[in-house]
């Protein structure tokens, strides 16, 4: 399944009429996890998904729970950044 159906499934959206604003938001997502020094796999797999998904639930419209869903990206941000499956980071104490 396409990563914006996911997102849409998850936002409980039916119709294509937010299709232009959720791949932005993908987009951003992917752009800011980058910015972290995320570097995703071109096959995305469920922890990356993840954090796709929150940043979208985070950032479309005007979530009830904008400060638990921030925080929950941000975790999945840090915890991805740090991990050496996610990032191209080197071992700098060789």
């Amino acid at each position: 399944m396409a990563l914006l159906d996911n997102v849409k499934i998850a936002l409980r959206i039916t119709t294509p009429a937010f299709d232009s604003e959720l791949n932005e938001l993908i987009e951003a997502a992917q752009e800011d996890l980058a910015i972290a020094g995320v570097t995703l796999p071109d096959s995305l797999d469920a922890i990356c998904n993840r954090a796709i998904i929150t940043y979208c639930k985070c950032n479309f419209g005007s979530p009830n729970e904008y400060d638990r869903l921030k925080a929950s990206y941000d975790e999945q941000k840090a915890q991805l950044s740090m991990a050496t499956g996610y990032t191209t980071w080197t071992d700098q104490t060789s």
